[in-house]
């Protein structure tokens, strides 16, 4: 088949976003050296929205970037900024070129596989279903999953029925769409966000009755994210599993959590990433990095865990990495 041409955008910012985007780019060029689209990091321009200039100044960070060939682009944040940061994924997607297909990546991952191989059908878009039951949280009296998110699908003239994976029994989590918004992908950014942007927009500032009591903070990026994609024809089973999250990618969401729970691969892929004496130089710059990979802190934390019988809860991970005075982020 022939190679598919498309563009990886990330977000980055001034902080922990900067050094994650650093290490992102560094393991799209050393795993995916023939990736043959743009590597775009597109960082918040200061404005009314943030209360500290959020944009990339480090110069270390910057010339590093440059070197891996990752181009920083600036966007405005019309919407949501400081109060509400997960929506720079929306925003942000306005950077990229008008109809050619994309990937996004949250910073906090890394590429360990060859990300031409993966078989993307940017037509039928999808994202990322390493997730838990994080939304929403049913009460007692209701309403149920299957009301909240019946109610999702009817504001925006969706077809709920056929979103389901029947599968699953009714009122489990599982049954109804729901991504982690790690990656997803499509074939037109400007048309993707626009609609993830309105979606997102009319859930925030038009409540649903059904959604009264439901948290929309962290989520609503992740609510809004199902009814786009299933609004473009998409699916959570659009790819073909064991590639992204998989062989290709790992979200690994924070470094004591890569630890503790990632393949053997994915710790050799990290440390061998920020072996290079110029990209190690500006990494230490961040305290974490240095302390877990050059220090030797993360294989401490390894240590505490069988990476073959781990807590089936996150928290639990999160809880015994602290006790142990281990945890940073």
């Amino acid at each position: 088949m022939p190679r598919q041409v498309f563009n990886i955008l990330i977000v980055g910012q001034s902080g922990r976003l900067m050094f994650e985007a650093l290490l992102f780019a560094a393991s799209l060029r050393q795993k995916s050296p023939a990736f043959e689209g743009r590597l775009i990091v597109a960082t918040p321009e200061p404005g009314s929205l943030w209360t500290s200039n959020p944009t990339i100044r480090n110069g270390g960070v910057l010339e590093a970037l440059a070197r891996l060939e990752a181009e920083v682009i600036p966007f405005e944040s019309r919407h949501f900024g400081q109060a509400y940061p997960y929506g720079n994924k929306i925003e942000a997607l306005s950077v990229l070129p008008e109809g050619e297909p994309f990937v996004f990546f949250d910073t906090d991952t890394l590429l360990t596989g060859e990300i031409d191989a993966v078989p993307f059908d940017f037509d039928r878009p999808s994202a990322s279903l390493r997730r838990e039951g994080t939304w929403p949280k049913p009460t007692l009296y209701g309403p149920g999953y299957t009301e909240i998110w019946r109610s999702l699908y009817a504001r925006f003239g969706l077809d709920f029925e056929s979103s389901l994976d029947l599968s699953q029994p009714d009122e489990h989590w599982r049954r109804y769409l729901y991504f982690n918004a790690g990656y997803f992908y499509g074939a037109c950014p400007h048309r993707f966000g626009t609609r993830f942007l309105e979606y997102a927009l009319s859930i925030r500032d038009d409540l649903p009755p059904a959604l009264i009591g439901q948290s929309l903070d962290p989520w609503l990026d992740q609510i809004a994210l199902p009814l786009v994609i299933h609004s473009f024809g998409g699916a959570r089973d659009s790819l073909p599993q064991g590639h992204l999250d998989g062989s290709t990618s790992c979200h690994y969401r924070s470094f004591p959590l890569l630890y503790a729970r990632e393949c053997d691969e994915v710790i050799a892929t990290l440390e061998e990433v920020c072996a290079p004496n110029w990209l190690k130089k500006v990494l230490k710059g961040y305290e974490p990095i240095k302390r877990m990979v050059y220090q030797g802190r993360g294989q401490r934390v390894r240590a505490l865990f069988d990476q073959h019988n781990l807590p089936r809860k996150e928290q639990a991970i999160r809880n015994r990495i602290k006790s142990a005075g281990l945890w940073m982020r």
